[in-house]
């Protein structure tokens, strides 16, 4: 972080995360997790998982995030939480944190229950769009 951006309000963040995970559509697993992420433009995104009778057809949280971000002009993330049904701290999947690479990069700042990380520690090496070209 450089002197001239403004400190990250974590506490907001979670907040925020916990608030979409008390709206989380989780009627089969019970299990409820919902996230929230600054973009580089200062948005605020939010999102919640959403479960389905046919179990593989469910959402993470990530999903409605990203979906969110796209819906609302773009950008990248830069940091991002994750909480349970508790709002406790929570680790994306890795099927999320594959996503949450692509619209925020390995410099996203995750929080953990272990503190801080960058996506680059939370998914080393990861394959991107630079692979592609």
């Amino acid at each position: 972080m450089t002197g001239a951006e403004a400190p990250v309000d974590w506490e907001a963040l979670r907040t925020a995360a916990r608030d979409a995970m008390s709206r989380a559509y989780a009627p089969y697993s019970g299990y409820k997790v919902g996230v929230a992420a600054l973009a580089d433009d200062g948005r605020t995104l939010v999102g919640c998982n959403v479960e389905n009778a046919s179990y593989g057809v469910g959402l993470c949280a990530e999903c409605g995030l990203v979906s969110q971000l796209a819906a609302t002009g773009g950008g990248r993330l830069t940091h991002f939480v994750c909480v349970d049904g508790e709002g406790a701290p929570l680790v994306p999947c890795g099927r999320c944190r594959q996503l949450l690479y692509e619209f925020g990069g390995p410099e996203l700042v995750l929080e953990t229950p272990d503190g801080f990380r960058t996506l680059d520690e939370m998914l080393p090496q990861a394959f991107g769009p630079q692979h592609l070209r």
